[in-house]
């Protein structure tokens, strides 16, 4: 079980590392004017979001799907457990949504500033911060 939890995180930070910069990425993509830029951001995007964010949001669900089998009764009814898969839905739904955001600029219907992406930029910390303190000290169990 220690391997499983430890390739857990090891995804999951894969995973995040991706969240984080993909909205900065598209930060710099609303402001970009010039041809070689724009295509340069669209093949940048695709990759990190394709060949990196993908891929470790999948291996952390499974891994995540492995450890929750272990003692699935328990956290079935555990409160704080609920609480964090519900904030992994949400980031979930925010990664779907970069996938929206990333369809958008690569067939050139963005329709969101550079300052709207800023504030979508920061959501990730915010799950992740709510997502370790909920899994780590159990708040709702206290």
């Amino acid at each position: 079980m220690p391997w499983i939890k430890a390739l857990h995180i090891i995804a999951m930070v894969a995973w995040f590392a991706g969240l984080f910069y993909l909205p900065r990425l598209f930060v710099y993509h609303a402001d970009a004017k010039d041809r070689i830029s724009i295509e340069r951001f669209k093949i940048m995007e695709h990759r990190l979001y394709y060949y990196i964010m993908a891929p470790s949001a999948l291996l952390t669900l499974l891994f995540g799907l492995i450890l929750f089998s272990y003692s699935a009764n328990y956290y079935a009814g555990a409160t704080w457990m609920q609480l964090k898969l519900a904030l992994v839905a949400i980031l979930i739904l925010f990664h779907l949504y970069c996938g929206k955001c990333l369809r958008d600029f690569k067939l050139e219907n963005n329709q969101h500033s550079r300052l709207f992406y800023r504030w979508i930029n920061e959501f990730p910390t915010l799950l992740l911060i709510a997502i370790v303190i909920v899994a780590e000290v159990h708040p709702l169990s206290l």
